[in-house]
Order: structure tokens, then C-alpha cells, then sequence
């Protein structure tokens, strides 16, 4: 691209660990032209915003999964028992999360 003239600056800093990392990617991309590489980073580069509402679902079944777990413990130190309804609610909270963790990896796959 000879001939083309930048003529807007752009500034920002950074600390001395993001130098370090950008010149470490600037070594993998083989170049030692700091502006270069980092003006075709910023043009080229993709961003990524990933709103998965099964990601959301699954920190849900994980929270739910964790209190039922809690007081199934809890119900168990007391009684000296476990019920197999209680086996039965864990195994299906188990099939659950799997389910949506499968989903989400589904998800992140056709990315």
C-alpha cells in the first residue's frame, strides 16, 4: 500500500504486561513494526459477543442443583436417610445440566 498517507494519529497506553503480551503476538506474527501490526489488528480483528441464554439457564440449574444438593445433605446428616425421591430429583437436575452444557457447547461449535 505505498503512496497511502496517514495523516490521523491515533494514542492509548497501556501497562507495561499489554506491551509485553502485544509484543510477544507482534513476534508470533513475525513483525517488529509495532504501528503496523497493531493497525491491522485493529481493522482485521473480530469481535465476538456471545449472548447465550443457555448459558444463563445453566448457571440457573447449576444454582438450583447446588441448594438441592445442600439440603439433601443437610436432610440426610439429620435423618441418617436418603430417599430415593431425592436420588430420583438429583439424577434429573444431573440430565439437566448436561443438556444445557450440550447446548451451549453446540452453540460455541458453530461459531
Amino acid at each position: 500500500m505505498a503512496g497511502i498517507k496517514r495523516t490521523v494519529q491515533l494514542k492509548f497506553r497501556v501497562t507495561p504486561e499489554e506491551r509485553e503480551l502485544i509484543e510477544q503476538k507482534m513476534a508470533q506474527a513475525g513483525t517488529t513494526n509495532m504501528a503496523a501490526y497493531l493497525r491491522k489488528a485493529a481493522i482485521d480483528s473480530y469481535i465476538l459477543k456471545l449472548e447465550l441464554p443457555e448459558l444463563k439457564e445453566l448457571v440457573s440449574l447449576l444454582r438450583y442443583s447446588g441448594n438441592n444438593l445442600n439440603q439433601l445433605a443437610r436432610r440426610a446428616n439429620e435423618t441418617g436417610r436418603i430417599y430415593d425421591a431425592d436420588i430420583e430429583d438429583v439424577k434429573q437436575n444431573q440430565e439437566r445440566l448436561w443438556d444445557a452444557a450440550v447446548k451451549i457447547l453446540d452453540s460455541l461449535a458453530k461459531l
